[in-house]
């Protein structure tokens, strides 16, 4: 028996999951519209255990999301993981915050073999994080960040039926509502519950981080910027 707590913040959603053998058998979660995570996540990790009644010492991995994202709820997540890895001596998995979008994706919708993923994180403006992935969850086309435009897919969606999701899809779902192959998949986010058969296969498999030297998958370089109340 495998014992994995999975957490992802790189949104404004802070999830956690608890999970034997890739189920899920307690999870806490918050939506808050500004960021909490510093104050939050301990809390959620603690509830979470409390409720599955386990206690920290038989956990036998911790997985994360590993972005792109939230430079800030990126930092604070993995900082937690890898601070809960590093006391306990257990292994760290890290999982493609685009990849958990789309595990999110198919346990709601029945799509066709067919299918091409396309999670969508806002990264401002116009611009999403964004990959593709195939049904069962192969990479596609690698993450980066895209500024949307009427024909940013078009040749994917000349192929068969393309989903959208994410906070990114709906900022810019009117430009992407160019062919009868788009389609759309509503409230996707890259949730801890959906982390569980992803981390365990990760676990079976030794697909482990380095405790020490892992760092969160930016895909952009962080941009300081004076507090508004500065400028």
């Amino acid at each position: 028996m495998s014992l994995i707590l999975s957490t992802d913040t790189s949104t404004k959603a802070c999830t956690v999951s608890l999970a034997v053998n890739g189920e899920v058998i307690a999870q806490r979660a918050i939506h808050e519209e500004g960021f909490s995570h510093a104050e939050q996540l301990h809390v959620l990790m603690q509830a979470t255990m409390s409720e599955a009644g386990q206690d920290w010492k038989d956990l036998d991995a911790v997985a994360i999301g590993k972005g792109p994202g939230s430079f800030t709820g990126l930092r604070i997540g993995v900082s937690a993981a890898k601070g809960l890895c590093y006391a306990m001596d257990i292994p760290l998995i890290s999982l493609p915050t685009m990849q958990v979008m789309c595990a999110h994706a198919l346990q709601l919708e029945r799509l066709p073999t067919n299918a091409i993923l396309r999670p969508m994180l806002d990264a401002r403006r116009m611009e999403v994080y964004t990959a593709a992935y195939s049904r069962d969850l192969s990479e596609v086309s690698p993450c980066e960040a895209k500024v949307i435009e009427e024909d940013a897919f078009m040749e994917e969606l000349g192929k068969g039926p393309v989903y959208f999701f994410g906070d990114g899809m709906e900022k810019c779902r009117q430009l992407l509502e160019v062919s009868a192959n788009s389609h759309f998949i509503k409230d996707i986010i890259p949730g801890a519950e959906s982390m569980a058969r992803l981390a365990q296969k990760a676990f079976d498999s030794k697909k482990f981080e380095d405790v020490a030297y892992f760092e969160p998958f930016y895909l952009k370089d962080f941009i300081a910027k004076p507090p508004k109340k500065m400028v």
